[in-house]
This record gives C-alpha cells, structure tokens and sequence, in this order.
C-alpha cells in the first residue's frame, strides 16, 4: 500500500504533462504507430564526405597544434584505432560479444533484455564520434594532400561501411532516438569542420534524412523524460532541418522549425535561472552545454536567425555553473549524479575527466570570455574551436568561488588555501538518481579528498547495479540499512524529500563559510548536517534521530593515501579524519568501497564507517594542515 502511494506521489511530482507524453508514446509503440517505413536497405553509398570540398588549409589555430591521435577513446578506458579497418558495428566495444538481430524492428529491441549486457557498449562507436575527429585529422595545419585524403577517405570507408551494416531503423544501433540523434550532430560537426561549400553530397543528404525521420516520430518521448534527451533531439531536428535547408532540400524547413520550438522550451524547462540542470549531474550537465554549443556554433555557421535572449541567457547561466565546479588545473569535477561516461565530441587529447575543453568552447560562444586565465589552457588543443568559426577571447571571468544553486541544490564553498566543497542537498523539481541527499565533496589542490562513487553501469550484475546509486556510495548518513528514497524502477526513485533549515554563509576573506539543512526521510528519520570550511580544516557535524536500529556515516576517502584507524578516526600522518559523538560509538572502521570514475571500471576505496545505535550527534574533522 505505502509503495503504491509512493508511486502516486512520485508521478504528482514528475508533472502531469511527462507523465501524458509518456503514455501517447507507450500506446503509439503497442498501436505499431512507430513502425517507420524501411527506406532503401542495403543502400550504397558512394560518397558521403570527399576531399574535393577541403577549404580549410592554412587557417590560423588557437593554441598549439598538438599532435591528435589516430584514435577515439571509449568511456576513457579503451583505445579505438581508427586508421584501420572498420569495427563490428553490433559488438560489445569491451567483451566482444554480438547482438547477432542486427534486422529486428528497433522498435521490438529491449535496453535491458540484451546477451550483450550494457547496450552503451554497442552504441558507443555508432554515435560516431570519430567522423569529427577524422575531418579534423585530416584539415588541420601541416596536414600534406595525401595525408588529408588518406583521413577523409577512411571517414568515408567507415561511415559507408556503418550504412550498409545498420539498415535503416533496423538493429540495436536504431532503437534510441537520442543515439540517432548523437550521429546526426556528429556529421553536421564534420561538415563544418571540413569546411564543405553548398553542394552537399547526395548521400549524406539522404543519410541526414534518415535520421530525421527517425527522430521525429518520438520526440514527445524524448520530451517526457525532461533530461538529455530531449535537448539532443531537439538540437539534431534544428541542424538537421536547417542542413537540409542549406542543400535545398524543401523538406528541412519542418525539421528546423519544429528543433528550434523544442530547444526554446527545453533550455527554459530544464535549466534553472541559477544554471543548474534538471537532471542533478555534473556529467550530464557537461554533455547539454555541449550540445548548446554545438547548436550555437551550427547556427553561425549556417547564418541561422538566432534563438531568443532568455535561450542565451540559460545557457550562460549553464556555463558558469559547470566552470564554478570543475578544478582548472587538471579539469577534474566531483563525480556526482549520473555518470555514464558521455563525452559527444571528441576533438581533443583531454582525458574524459578533464572538463575544460566544454567550458571554454561554451564561454567563448555564450560569455566572450574564459573562466581561467588562459596560460592555464596551454596544455589542451583547443584549436577546434577557431576551426569552427568561434573566435577565442582572452579575458578573464572570474568563477564564483562560493554560491547557493538553490534551485537545484548545490552548495559551493572555497578557501583562499586552495580547498573547495561541493555539497547536494534537496532541492527536487525533477527526479533525482541516486541516494546523494547531504553527500559532500572536498577537494585541495586538485586532489578529490572525499569522494562520490560514481555510476559503473546502468545494466550489470548485482551487487553493483544497486550500489553505486545507494546511499552507501556517498558521503552521508544510511538509516537502518536502507536508502534515503525507495526504488521504483531502474531509473525512478521516489519520496522526494525537501530540505529544511537550509542556511548558507558564504566564506569570507581569511575566514569561514558555512552550510547548514535538515530532511525527513520516508520513513520518519531525520538527518541535519552542518558543514564549515576554514582554511586548514573541514568540519561536518551531523545530528540524527527517528531511526530504529543504526545510523551509519560514510567518508569515501582517497585511495591513493595510507589510511589507518586508531580510537579517534583515521590518519596517513599528514591528513586526519577525527570522529567524535555524544553518544557511544559503537563502530569505527576502515573498509572497502568502490568507485567509477570512468563508466563500466570500477576501484576500490577506502571508506570510513562510523555507527551509533541512537539518537544523537556526530562530528567530524579533516585536517590537513
């Protein structure tokens, strides 16, 4: 009865609009409304992108023209070498194993039902993130005729090969709209990057209607979700239908206008005015600026009308959200919320981790500026974006240092010692992901201290498929061996609770900032922590009460230190964790957790566990200095 009430108030909080949207799209599937009539299979085509449209020699570059490798990297944990022979294109990236229907309706293919496991591991490669890469590698300066035409030519051997093994709508490759999507705004990246004059090759014409017609019919799907994919659907029907427009193609005026009317009403749904983004992920947050900026830089290149003020005004509200979390010395950002490795362009040497790359594209576009003073960028290619068109400023705008993201929860605190603290708490207009309530985040000198573990995969084998969203895999507070929201479906949690006592003191110049909030769980417990950040230590004292047996405080700690435990906490004898209580402590110890900070590889962790048995206080102490 309670779970069933948990649903009904769930689906209140989701919105009566996605929940309709959501439902037209179930029926539409079991009517057969989306069974989309198979365009030519086994098309040949002949040319897709060709050399004869190169304009681009002797443009100037923006910093240096580091050497790009002849490869794309998957998840940031495996290597793909693209200069040789076309992949498998229905096989496990990592196992090898095949989904061995490649001509099953999409329509009729499951996410989670696969031999294959994780489906983002066939789908990785078929979003084509080496089509912009290879146009790069073959445009770029002090690139010789036959290197370019060795390049484009196997962007072309690749992308005809992917054709003539993923009929149209056919196969694993076809079942999300999101994924045909991803493709489609990668081969708009290339053109641009090419530098391609008005005359399109016919077959990419045709390739580009494809995947418009496959993406239309379900946008209102898409739409429901109020996450990623709508925006990337949205985008792709935009460039998509203004490339078509560009070709004289009379067909592309209704894709562009219906993409520009669901990227307006996305960016202003989804994105808070303080630029935090519906879905509460620092990963998923990077991949919709991207997809701004990739729509921005298009709409120039295209010479499109532009999108309105308030469209501008989120996505700069979007931009300096990301740049305010992410370290500007290696890139690095805490790892909360969803996780799923997506990085959709791929024109740097950057590791998949390191942030700066997005931000900078999006300043220059949407800030005419850079977060970080720029000899900071030496280390990263950021020539692409000259070669985009997108002029590179060297002012600096400074970053806020300590803010309330109120509207989704968020608290940023930094010290003038080179400490930061990022901390989520409740602040629910749309459905969280993971049991992250309070968890808190330090890092110093770039070094995550206390971390968030991560997503590994959204399809595995348990134990991990439940525990990298639990409550365990954060730094809080678990009640009685269960989750702060009860799980109602792989990717819905319900009980959203709201925060009380919320208050927030920005630090001062050599002094402290502060942060202090209170929720209820579902089931009575109640959990107020306090967090203040000086310049040598961090401070969190956490008041609990409301459970039956046991409340447990996580610290996930850095494992590249040697952690031991004595009576009052743990130390590597430069840090220390000390642990104090106003009741008896009945547990202190060290154990093994795990992490991912790449998608599909986890790592053990160090991780503090400290129990009492009732009702009372706890307090701990980082010290550094």
């Amino acid at each position: 009865m309670k779970f069933s009430l948990y649903r009904f108030r769930t689906a209140i909080s989701l919105g009566v609009r996605s929940i309709s949207r959501y439902f037209i799209y179930r029926l539409a599937v079991g009517a057969g409304f989306f069974k989309i009539k198979t365009v030519v299979n086994n098309y040949d085509p002949k040319h897709l992108f060709y050399p004869v449209h190169l304009k681009c020699f002797g443009r100037s570059t923006v910093i240096s023209e580091n050497r790009l490798s002849d490869s794309v990297n998957i998840f940031g944990i495996k290597e793909v070498d693209i200069s040789s022979a076309p992949p498998i294109w229905h096989q496990d990236i990592l196992t090898g194993k095949t989904f061995d229907r490649p001509n099953k309706d999409w329509w009729e293919i499951s996410d989670f039902e696969l031999p294959i496991g994780d489906i983002k591991k066939v789908w990785e490669l078929s979003r084509l993130c080496w089509v912009p890469r290879l146009a790069y590698l073959g445009t770029r300066n002090g690139v010789s005729p036959q290197q370019s035409v060795r390049y484009l030519n196997n962007l072309n051997l690749w992308l005809k090969d992917w054709v003539l093994h993923n009929s149209p709508y056919k196969g694993v490759n076809w079942k999300c709209g999101q994924e045909a999507s991803i493709r489609l705004m990668q081969l708009v990246l290339a053109l641009q990057i090419i530098n391609s004059d008005d005359k399109l090759e016919p077959d990419l014409v045709w390739l580009i209607k494809v995947h418009l017609n496959r993406i239309r019919p379900t946008i209102l799907y898409a739409i429901s979700q109020d996450n990623n994919h709508g925006t990337s659907e949205a985008a792709a029907l935009f460039v998509g239908g203004e490339v078509l427009i560009r070709a004289g193609d009379s067909a592309g005026d209704s894709f562009s206008k219906l993409g520009r009317k669901w990227l307006e009403e996305r960016v202003e749904h989804l994105i808070e005015s303080d630029g935090t983004f519906s879905q509460y992920s620092v990963n998923y947050h990077r991949m919709v600026l991207d997809t701004l900026s990739f729509v921005e830089t298009t709409r120039r290149w295209l010479s499109s009308r532009k999108f309105s003020s308030n469209w501008y005004k989120k996505a700069r509200s979007a931009s300096v959200w990301l740049a305010s979390v992410v370290d500007e010395d290696n890139g690095y950002v805490p790892n909360i919320g969803a996780n799923d490795g997506a990085l959709l362009f791929q024109l740097t040497n950057a590791d998949h981790r390191d942030f700066r790359p997005s931000v900078f594209w999006a300043y220059s576009l949407f800030l005419g500026g850079t977060p970080w003073e720029y000899s900071k960028m030496t280390s990263i290619d950021l020539a692409f974006i000259e070669r985009l068109g997108v002029s590179t400023p060297r002012c600096t705008i400074p970053t806020p240092k300590n803010a309330n993201y109120s509207e989704g929860g968020f608290i940023l605190l930094n010290n003038e010692n080179g400490a930061r603290v990022v901390i989520k708490y409740p602040s629910f207009r749309f459905r969280p992901s993971q049991n992250d309530i309070l968890h808190v985040d330090l890092w110093l000198h770039g070094e995550n201290l206390l971390r968030d573990a991560g997503s590994y995969s959204y399809n595995c084998d348990e134990p991990w498929q439940s525990y990298f969203p639990s409550v365990e895999a954060h730094n809080t507070v678990q009640f009685d061996e269960r989750d702060q929201m009860p799980r109602l479906s792989r990717f819905l949690l319900g009980a959203w609770p709201k925060s009380r006592k919320v208050n927030f003191i920005p630090a001062s110049k050599g002094g402290s900032g502060e942060f202090a909030a209170q929720y209820t769980d579902y089931r009575g417990a109640s959990h107020y922590r306090k967090v203040k950040l000086s310049q040598t230590r961090l401070i969190i004292s956490d008041q609990v009460s409301g459970f039956e047996n046991r409340a447990v405080v996580r610290y996930r700690l850095t494992p590249t230190r040697n952690w031991q435990v004595d009576d009052n906490g743990v130390s590597d004898g430069e840090h220390k964790l000390l642990v104090s209580a106003d009741v008896p402590i009945s547990s202190l110890r060290l154990v093994d957790g795990w992490e991912s900070l790449y998608y599909l590889k986890k790592t053990k962790v160090p991780v503090l566990e400290v129990e009492i048995q009732q009702s009372g206080s706890l307090t701990m102490e980082y010290q550094w200095a």
